[in-house]
C-alpha cells in the first residue's frame, strides 16, 4: 500500500514554466504546440495573452518570471530584435542565480553558436537593436545571451520531427519539476491517456471549486491514476493531501466500535485531516464547521481514495464552500452512488484497456518489456484473454509466470482458464462483500453464473417472482462497477464472473447442494446419480465439455425449485434420456434444450410458469398433447426442428410475443388458435417448405414482423394481412418477408394486402408477381423494399413518391425495362440483371442516392451523366453493360453550379471526388465523353489495353518525369490533375487495390517537395486490361504555398504504385492530364474582376504564383528604391473608397478589410521568362521597420529586345500587419528580385502540341524599374504605353537607388 498521506511543503511556485520568446517567429507555430503539450501534461505555464509590450519590462511580467520554477527560452532569429525579450532574459538570468530557477534553452531554426557569440543573422539583428543603447546595457545583454546559450538545450535543426522534440522538452520539464512518478506509476501503461482525460474534467482554467470522481471496478487502476495525478498536481496548490483507507482506519482506531456517523468520530477525523493538510499537529477544533473556517481562503488539492462510506466524504469534503477558489477535490470509488449522492457530476469512468494495451501491461509484468519474446505471443495473448484485460489480473498473472519456461506456461494455462488467483479473488471479493443487501448479492450470483450477456428485460422477467427487487438491484450493481449495462445488455467482467462462481462453489462440497451448477463434471454427477436438491436454482450445461451422459429417470424430481435449465452444444447426441423419463419441474421459467432427444416433451410436464421455451434442432415431433396452461409464456423458438409436424393449441398462451418456426420443414399448418394471440409481435417461418396454408381471420394488434421466406408451397398471399390493415391505430407491422412463393394467384381474395404502417417488405423470387397492387402507393412508411428475381415483373406504379423509401432492390427482374421512379429519397438502388434501357436525366432528382448498381444490365444503352450532380453519390456500377454506347450530359440546370457545390462539399475532407464509376466490360462506350465536363470530379474504372491518347503525358511504365507544372493562382483553392493507371489482371478472382501516386515537385536548382496521394479502394473481378482514372488535387494551403512561393517549382516527377503488392495485378502504364489551358477548377471559380498581368501591351492569362520570398532562385538585375523626400509623387496611397478586389487577398476577407490596404503599381523592362517579387520595407520615425513580401509574378515571352512588365501590389493593413498602421510608418524601401530561365521547345505538326525538352539559364538584364500611384482610372482603363511611362516619373536607370516618400 502506498503511504497513507502526502503533502507539499516546498516553496509554492505560481507557475511551472515561463516561456520567453519572440512572438513574430514562434507564437503561432512552435509555441502554440508547446503550450498545448504542457497543458496536456498538467504543467502550468505563464500565458502572456499577447499583452502589449514596451521597452521596459512590465512589473507583472517580472513577477511572473520570479514565480516560475523553470524558464524555457526559445531563441529564434528575431529574438534579439526586441529589447523586451532581451530584458526578459536578464531577469531570467538574475532569477537563475538568486532563486535557483532552472533554465532550458531552445534554439529554434538557428545555430546555438550564433546566440552564444552574437554572430550570423542573429548577431546582425542584435547589433541593430543595440544602436542608441548604453554600453552597460549591451554588455549585460551579451553576458545573458552567452550564459543561457551555454546551457545544454534543444536545437531544432537536429530533430527531424518537431512534435517529438516538443514532447521531449515537456518530459524534461516534468523531470526538472521533480514530478517524475514512482516506478509503479511510471510503469502503468496508458497513464498519460488517463491523465489527459482527467485534465479536461478538472478544468484548471476555472477558479471555481470543483469536485471530480474517478469511478471503476476493483483492480482497474484507479488508485494508480490518482497517485500519478496527485504527484503532478500537488505543487499547484497551497495545500494538498492524499487520504486513503490506511489514513481512515488509523484514525478510526481511536473510537473503535463507533461508526463514521458518530459526531465525535467525524470531529476527530476532521482534526486529523486538517492537521496533516495544514502541516500543523497542534490543531484543535471543537465543532465540525471549523473546516470551512480554516480552509475557505486556501487553494487545496484533496484526494480521497477508495471511498466506501458516504460519511467519510461528508466529513472531509462536505461542501464546495469549505474550500478556497481553485480548489480541487478528487474522490476515487467503486460506487458511483456515493458520487451522485454528493452532487458530483464530473465523473471519469476508468475503462478496461484495449487488447494491445492489455498485452503491453502483461508483458511489462511477465517479461519486463513491452512485447512478448519470440515464441510467446500466442501464450501471452491467451493469458491476457484469461485476465479479461483487467490490469490487476494482468499484473498478478504476469508476476506468477515471470521467469518460467514455455513448458511451465503450458502446464499452468489450464489452471488459469478454470480458477482464480487468490490475490485477484481477494481484491475482487471486497466489492461483493461491500454489498449491503442480500438481495443484491443474490442478483450478482445469478448474473455471474447464468445471465451475463443477457438482455436487461430478459433478466428482469425471469427474476420478477423472486422478490429480489431486481430493478434497483441491477442499478446498485452498476453503481458499484460489478456489472455494466450496454445496449440494454448486462455484462460482467470474466474475472468477476469467476469470482461469483467461486462463491457459489463454496456453498457446499456437494454440487447438488449449491444454487447453480455450471461445471460440466458437477452437472454430470448430479444428473447421473440423482443427487440434486431443492437448493438448485439453475443449471447451464455445455455438452462439448462432457463425455457420454446418461440422465437418471428421476434426475429432476429432487430439484423442485429448479427455475433455469439450459443445455446446449454440438455433441448433444451424447446425452441420453431413459424411455420412462417423464418429469421436468413445474417451477421452470427458462427451458432451453438444444438437441432434445425425445419426440415429445415429458407427459407430466406442467409449463404454467414457463416464460421462454427454446427447443432447437431436436427430435421433437410435437410439444405436448392437449391444451396447456401457458399464461406466463412469452417466447417459443423451435428453429431447425425438422421432424416437427404440428403445433399444439396455443389458445391459453395469451401473452405470447414471439413464435419462431424457421426451418421446420415437416410442418404443414398452424393451429387455428393463433388467431387469438393478440400480443404476438413476431412470427418467423423461414423455409417451412411444406407449409401450405395459414389460418384465416387472424386479428393481431401488436404485429411487428412476419417472415415467410422460402415457404414455397404456400398457395396464396396470407389473409392475415387483410385483418392487420383493419386496425392500423394499434399496429406496427415492421417487416413482411415473403420469398420463393409459388402461388399462381398471389392476390386472389385479398383486397388490401399491405398495411400502411409497414417499414420493410420483401417479395423476392415470386414468379407469379407481374405487378404490384394499387395499395402499394399507400406505403408511406416503407423504408426497405426488396423485389429481387421476380422474373415476370414488368412494371412498377408510376406517379408516386414513397417518401420514406431508402433501400430498393429490383435485381434480377429481367423484364423490367423502365428506370424506377417511385421515390426521390432512395439511398441504395440495386438494379443489376434487369432489362432497364436508360438512366434518365431526372436521376439528378434522387438527391439522397449513395449507391447505384446496374451491373449486367444487357439492355442498357444510355446513361445521363446528370447522375454526377448527386452530392452524396459514392458508387455507381455499370459493369458488363455490353449495349451501353452513350454517357453524356443533358440540358438541365447549370452543371457548373452543381460542380461548384460539389467542390465545396467535398473539400477539405478529401481533395478528390467520392463518386466511383465502374464501366468495366462496357466495350462499346466511348469513355472520352465521361471527361468532357472538367468541372466534375469522379473516379472511374474501365476496360482497356492502352492509356488513352487524350492524356497529354503518358508512359508505358509506372512513372512520368519532367512534367511542366501549370501556374498556380493565389485564388485557386487547389491544383488539380486527372491521372490514369493501366493495370492487367491475369487471374479470374476478386481483386481490390489502392493506388498511391507520389508527386515530386522540382525547381530549377534541384530542390524538391514531395506529396503523396492515396486513392480509395478500387475493385474488379474481370480478367485483362483495366484503366483506372481519377482526379488528384493539391490544396492551396501552407504546403502548396511553400511549393509555389519559395522554391519556384516548375516541373514534377510522378510515380504510380500499389500500396500492397499483388502478383496477379500488373501496373503497365500511366498518364496525367491537366485541365485545359492550364486552368484548374479553382480558376473557374475565381472572382471575375481579377486584374490581368500586362507586359508589352499584351494580356497574359497566367495568375499569381502565391506568397513569400524566393530562397533558392537565381537572382539577376536586383535594384532598389531608396527613400528620398524629393520624389514624393512616385508612390502614393490609393483612394480607399475606389479599391477593387483584384485577387490580392484571401477569398474570405470582407470588403471592408480589402479596402484597408495600400496599393502600388510597379513596372520593369526585361526579356524571356521571369519571376518577380518585391518585398517593401516600411520604416517608422523611430527607426522601427516592418517587412512585407508581395505576391510573386510569372511572365512568359518569346520575343527579343525590351519588354515592360506591369504589376499591381496590395499591402493589407489589417490585424496581421498592424505595425504598418500602429507605428506611424512614413517611408518605404523596395527591393526587386528577378529569376529567369529559357525553355527549349519542340513543336509537332502531327500531334499539334508543343513539348518542353529542357531549359537553361538566360542572361537576363534588368535595365530599369519604378513605381507609381494607381487609382481607379489608371488601374482599370490603361492608356497608351507611353502615357503610362510618363506617369512613372521616378524611373531611374543603371541600378541607381531612388527614395520615394
Amino acid at each position: 500500500m502506498a503511504s497513507s498521506y502526502s503533502s507539499s511543503s516546498s516553496r509554492n511556485w505560481s507557475y511551472d514554466v515561463f516561456p520567453s520568446f519572440s512572438g513574430e517567429d514562434v507564437r503561432k507555430t512552435f509555441l502554440s504546440h508547446f503550450m498545448k503539450e504542457l497543458n496536456r501534461k498538467l504543467i502550468t505555464a505563464f500565458k502572456d495573452n499577447e499583452i502589449e509590450r514596451s521597452r521596459s519590462l512590465d512589473p507583472e511580467l517580472r513577477q511572473a518570471i520570479k514565480d516560475s520554477r523553470i524558464a524555457v527560452v526559445i531563441f529564434s532569429t528575431n529574438y534579439a530584435s526586441s529589447s523586451w525579450c532581451l530584458n526578459e532574459l536578464l531577469e531570467i538570468v538574475r532569477c537563475k542565480e538568486e532563486c535557483a530557477q532552472m533554465v532550458i534553452p531552445v534554439f529554434y531554426g538557428l545555430d546555438p553558436s550564433h546566440v552564444r557569440k552574437q554572430t550570423g543573422d542573429f548577431g546582425k539583428i542584435f547589433d541593430k537593436t543595440c544602436q542608441n543603447k548604453t554600453e552597460d546595457e549591451i554588455i549585460l545583454w551579451r553576458e545573458a545571451l552567452t550564459d543561457v546559450a551555454n546551457i545544454l538545450g534543444y536545437h531544432s535543426v537536429t530533430w527531424d520531427n518537431e512534435a517529438r522534440m516538443i514532447d521531449e522538452i515537456a518530459n524534461d520539464v516534468l523531470g526538472k519539476l521533480n514530478v517524475s512518478p514512482s516506478y509503479e506509476v511510471e510503469d502503468f501503461v496508458g497513464i498519460e491517456d488517463h491523465i489527459r482525460a482527467m485534465s479536461s474534467l478538472l478544468e484548471f482554467e476555472s477558479e471555481e471549486v470543483r469536485m471530480v470522481g474517478i469511478w471503476g471496478p476493483s483492480g482497474i487502476g484507479k488508485t494508480t491514476i490518482a497517485r500519478a495525478l496527485f504527484s503532478r498536481l500537488s505543487r499547484r496548490f497551497q495545500s494538498s493531501a492524499f487520504v486513503d483507507k490506511v489514513f481512515i482506519s488509523k484514525n478510526m482506531d481511536v473510537y473503535r466500535g463507533a461508526n463514521l456517523g458518530d459526531y465525535n468520530m467525524k470531529l476527530h477525523l476532521q482534526r486529523a485531516f486538517l492537521a496533516e493538510l495544514l502541516d500543523n499537529r497542534d490543531i484543535k477544533i471543537d465543532h465540525i464547521g471549523a473546516v470551512e473556517k480554516m480552509l475557505r481562503h486556501r487553494k487545496a488539492l484533496i484526494f480521497i481514495d477508495d471511498l466506501d462510506d458516504q460519511d467519510v466524504l461528508d466529513a472531509l469534503a462536505g461542501r464546495t464552500q469549505w474550500f478556497g477558489s481553485g480548489s480541487r477535490i478528487i474522490v476515487v470509488t467503486k460506487d458511483k452512488h456515493f458520487l451522485r449522492a454528493h452532487g458530483i457530476d464530473h465523473i471519469y469512468e476508468v475503462c478496461l484497456p484495449s487488447k494491445d494495451l492489455a498485452l503491453e501491461i502483461f508483458c511489462r509484468s511477465a517479461f519486463r518489456r513491452n512485447s512478448p519474446p519470440d515464441g510467446f505471443m500466442e501464450l501471452a495473448s491467451e493469458v491476457v484473454f484469461c485476465a479479461g484485460n483487467l490490469p490487476l489480473g494482468l499484473d498478478v498473472l504476469g508476476s506468477n509466470l515471470r521467469g518460467r519456461d514455455k513448458e511451465d506456461w503450458l502446464d499452468m494455462l489450464p489452471r488459469l482458464r478454470t480458477s482464480l488467483d487468490r490475490k485477484i479473488e481477494r481484491t475482487l471479493r471486497a466489492s461483493y462483500d461491500g454489498l449491503n443487501n442480500k438481495k443484491d448479492k443474490a442478483i450478482f450470483r445469478h448474473v455471474a453464473c447464468l445471465f451475463s450477456g443477457r438482455k436487461v428485460d430478459h433478466i428482469k422477467l425471469l427474476l420478477e417472482d423472486r422478490n429480489l427487487d431486481v430493478n434497483i438491484g441491477l442499478k446498485n450493481l452498476v453503481d458499484k462497477s460489478l456489472i455494466h449495462e450496454r445496449f440494454n445488455t448486462v455484462e460482467m467482467h470474466s474475472l468477476l464472473q469467476e469470482m461469483g462462481k467461486e462463491i457459489v462453489r463454496a456453498q457446499s462440497d456437494e454440487p447438488g447442494e449449491r444454487e447453480f451448477l455450471m461445471d460440466s463434471k458437477d452437472i454430470w454427477d448430479v444428473l447421473e446419480d440423482n443427487t440434486g436438491t431443492k437448493r438448485v436454482l439453475g443449471i447451464e450445461l455445455i455438452m462439448d465439455e462432457t463425455d457420454e451422459l446418461h440422465v437418471h429417470e428421476n434426475a429432476f424430481k429432487g430439484m423442485c425449485n429448479l427455475r433455469f435449465l439450459e443445455i446446449f452444444g454440438c455433441n448433444v447426441v451424447r446425452l441420453h434420456l431413459p424411455k420412462n423419463f417423464d418429469y421436468l419441474p413445474p417451477s421452470l421459467r427458462l427451458l432451453s434444450w438444444h438437441g432434445y432427444p425425445m419426440r415429445c416433451m415429458p407427459s407430466k410436464f406442467q409449463p404454467e410458469n414457463l416464460i421462454k421455451l427454446v427447443m432447437r434442432a431436436g427430435n421433437l415431433e410435437k410439444l405436448w398433447e392437449g391444451v396447456a396452461s401457458l399464461t406466463c409464456l412469452k417466447e417459443i423458438d423451435l428453429t431447425l426442428s425438422v421432424n416437427l409436424k404440428e403445433i399444439p393449441d396455443l389458445s391459453k398462451a395469451m401473452n405470447l410475443e414471439r413464435l419462431c418456426l424457421d426451418f421446420c420443414s415437416s410442418l404443414l399448418e398452424l393451429p387455428s388458435s393463433i388467431r387469438n394471440l393478440k400480443k404476438l409481435r413476431d412470427l418467423e417461418m423461414n423455409f417451412c417448405t411444406n407449409l401450405e396454408t395459414i389460418p384465416t381471420g387472424i386479428y393481431l394488434n401488436s404485429f411487428e414482423g412476419f417472415v415467410l421466406s422460402g415457404c414455397s408451397r404456400l398457395r396464396r398471399f396470407p389473409e392475415i394481412l387483410t385483418n392487420i390493415s383493419e386496425s392500423p391505430s394499434y399496429l406496427t407491422l415492421d417487416v413482411l418477408n415473403m420469398t420463393n412463393l409459388r402461388s399462381e394467384n398471389l392476390w386472389e381474395g385479398v383486397q388490401q394486402p399491405f398495411t400502411t404502417l409497414m417499414t420493410r417488405l420483401q417479395l423476392s423470387e415470386i414468379p407469379s408477381l407481374v405487378e404490384l397492387p394499387s395499395s402499394f402507393q399507400n406505403l408511406n412508411k416503407l423504408k426497405w423494399l426488396d423485389i429481387r428475381n421476380c422474373i415476370n415483373l414488368e412494371t412498377l406504379p408510376t406517379g408516386i413518391n414513397l417518401q420514406s423509401l431508402e433501400y430498393l432492390v429490383l435485381s434480377g427482374c429481367s423484364r423490367l425495362r423502365s428506370f424506377p421512379n417511385i421515390s426521390r429519397n432512395i439511398q441504395y438502388l440495386k438494379l443489376s440483371f434487369s432489362a432497364i434501357e436508360e438512366v434518365p436525366w431526372w436521376v439528378e432528382k434522387f438527391s439522397a442516392l449513395k449507391d447505384l448498381n446496374m451491373a449486367n444490365c444487357t439492355n442498357l444503352r444510355r446513361i445521363s451523366l446528370n447522375i454526377l450532380k448527386l452530392k452524396h453519390l459514392k458508387v455507381a456500377l455499370f459493369s458488363n453493360c455490353g449495349a451501353l454506347t452513350e454517357a453524356n450530359w443533358d440540358d438541365s440546370p447549370s452543371i457548373l453550379a452543381i460542380a461548384t457545390d460539389t467542390i465545396h462539399s467535398s473539400l477539405p475532407d478529401r481533395y478528390v471526388s467520392i463518386a466511383h464509376l465502374d464501366f468495366t466490360g462496357c466495350f462499346n462506350l466511348d469513355h472520352k465523353d465521361l471527361f468532357q465536363q472538367q468541372t466534375v470530379f469522379m473516379r472511374v474504372i474501365l476496360s482497356g489495353e492502352v492509356v488513352p491518347s487524350y492524356f497529354t503525358h503518358r508512359n508505358n511504365g509506372t512513372s512520368l518525369t519532367n512534367i511542366p507544372l501549370p501556374h498556380i493562382s493565389p485564388s485557386q483553392p487547389f491544383l488539380r490533375l486527372k491521372a490514369c493507371a493501366l493495370f492487367d489482371i491475369a487471374t479470374f478472382s476478386f481483386h481490390s487495390f489502392n493506388i498511391q501516386v507520389c508527386f515530386r515537385f522540382i525547381d530549377i536548382s534541384g530542390n524538391h517537395f514531395d506529396y503523396v496521394d492515396v486513392q480509395p479502394e478500387f475493385s474488379t473481378s474481370r480478367l485483362g486490361g483495366h484503366l483506372v482514372i481519377f482526379d488528384s488535387c493539391f490544396p492551396s494551403n501552407k504546403d502548396i504555398t511553400l511549393l509555389s512561393d519559395q522554391l519556384n517549382y516548375d516541373h514534377i516527377d510522378i510515380q504510380f504504385r500499389l500500396i500492397e503488392e499483388d502478383y496477379e495485378l500488373q501496373l503497365k502504364g500511366c498518364g496525367i492530364l491537366f485541365p485545359e489551358n492550364g486552368q484548374s477548377m479553382g480558376n473557374q471559380l475565381c472572382n471575375p474582376n481579377i486584374l490581368p498581368l500586362v507586359f508589352g501591351g499584351n494580356t497574359s492569362n497566367n495568375g499569381y504564383l502565391g506568397g513569400h520570398e524566393t530562397v533558392h532562385s537565381q537572382e539577376s538585375g536586383d535594384s532598389a528604391l531608396e527613400s528620398n523626400p524629393d520624389n514624393i509623387s512616385h508612390v502614393l496611397a490609393a483612394d480607399e473608397d475606389n479599391v477593387v478586389n483584384d485577387g490580392c487577398h484571401v477569398a474570405d476577407q470582407s470588403v471592408e478589410t480589402l479596402r484597408k490596404s495600400k496599393r502600388m503599381r510597379s513596372f520593369s523592362g526585361s526579356g524571356l521568362r521571369g519571376f518577380f517579387y518585391s518585398p517593401p520595407r516600411y520604416g517608422g520615425r523611430l527607426g522601427d521597420i516592418f517587412d512585407y513580401f508581395s505576391q510573386q509574378q510569372n511572365f512568359w515571352t518569346e520575343k527579343k529586345d525590351g519588354h515592360l512588365f506591369i504589376m499591381d501590389y496590395c499591402i493589407p493593413l489589417h490585424k496581421e500587419s498592424a505595425p504598418l498602421a500602429q507605428l506611424n510608418y512614413d517611408h518605404v524601401d523596395i527591393q526587386l528580385h528577378v529569376s529567369t530561365r529559357m525553355d527549349f521547345a519542340l513543336s509537332s505538326k502531327i500531334f499539334d502540341k508543343q513539348y518542353v525538352l529542357g531549359h537553361s539559364e538566360s542572361k537576363f538584364k534588368l535595365k530599369g524599374w519604378g513605381v507609381c500611384e494607381t487609382n481607379e482610372d489608371n488601374m482599370v482603363n490603361h492608356g497608351p504605353k507611353q502615357d503610362y511611362e510618363d506617369s512613372c516619373e521616378g524611373t531611374e536607370k543603371n541600378r541607381k537607388r531612388m527614395r520615394i516618400t
